[in-house]
């Protein structure tokens, strides 16, 4: 990575310019510190006490030096929505873990970009800066290196990335739009279920963004934005409301429709390095696509805005 130091940055110490205007994290700085040629400028090695002057260029070796030995390649379907040096952003199917975890060592989203990077000859570590429940299917932000992982994460605590999810629920909610509002606590139960509890009551605050996009006798399509980010965030609420997302058995029912929960994260926009924003979109998966034909009929007006983001073009 390179940085070119401004008029501003002039005369600020190395370690001032990566902690201040590039947030890195203190493990990161220590680890350029100690990797040889971590810190350069001009091609000279410097310590983070180095002197910027305005128009150098301060390099950092931020690429990784090798894939982690129990991160197995997996030649996987995995398609990519969007790639730069700093993030990759892949479109994944529906039954495809987000990582590794018991029972699933190589057939998971990391295991996927592992064999890509593998086959590119780059080492690759798995940095997802979000996480996707196993069929829930769409964009899933990944870094793909120390600093965009530091820069990443910072902006998803600060609420500067925006997801944007489809969901088909089986009912009617009552209202067009709304805001969801409650804490949220695993049960006592399971370590896997997730309900609905009061502020004082052991849980985290959740909060979702809603808004109907059509509707029929039987289901309405939302779009959803998870504000907080809680595991099963928009499975809870959902069925909270009394509707469900078809096909959820863990909240609501099994479908004859669909065999898996109907939610696909849809829209991402998250931050560059420099703050501008980059939007990435996936059109829903086919499943999804037959589900809202089964379910709604071809006169329900659906919002232009978001038709040409989910509708394939050859489907309009």
């Amino acid at each position: 990575m390179e940085y070119l130091i401004s008029e501003a940055s002039d005369g600020k110490s190395v370690l001032t310019v990566l902690k201040q205007e590039l947030g890195l994290s203190h493990a990161t700085v220590k680890h350029l510190k100690f990797k040889p040629m971590g810190i350069t400028v001009s091609g000279e090695h410097v310590t983070v006490r180095y002197i910027l002057r305005a128009g150098d260029v301060l390099s950092l070796a931020i690429e990784d030096d090798s894939t982690p030995d129990k991160l197995t390649p997996s030649d996987l379907d995995l398609p990519i929505a969007y790639e730069d040096a700093d993030a990759v952003v892949p479109n994944k199917p529906s039954n495809m873990p987000t990582h590794q975890s018991f029972g699933h060592y190589g057939d998971t989203v990391a295991n996927a970009l592992s064999y890509k990077y593998t086959n590119e000859g780059i080492p690759f570590v798995f940095r997802p800066v979000n996480r996707l429940d196993r069929n829930t299917s769409g964009l899933l932000l990944i870094a793909k290196n120390r600093i965009s992982a530091a820069y990443l994460s910072e902006a998803m605590k600060e609420g500067r990335i925006r997801k944007q999810y489809i969901a088909i629920l089986r009912g009617n909610l009552k209202d067009d739009s709304g805001v969801i509002d409650t804490y949220m606590r695993r049960t006592a139960e399971s370590i896997i279920v997730r309900e609905n509890c009061g502020e004082n009551e052991g849980g985290d605050r959740a909060i979702t963004e809603y808004r109907v996009i059509c509707r029929s006798d039987t289901h309405c399509m939302v779009c959803a934005s998870p504000i907080t980010g809680r595991t099963h965030q928009l499975r809870v609420h959902f069925a909270g409301l009394g509707c469900p997302i078809e096909g959820d058995d863990l909240y609501g029912a099994p479908s004859i429709l669909i065999d898996r929960h109907a939610l696909h994260s849809y829209m991402l926009t998250f931050p560059t390095k420099d703050q501008s924003k980059i939007t990435v979109s996936a059109p829903l998966h086919a499943d999804m696509l037959s589900l809202a034909r089964a379910v709604f009929s071809n006169d329900i007006p659906i919002d232009e805005e978001l038709k040409k983001h989910i509708i394939p073009k050859e489907k309009q």
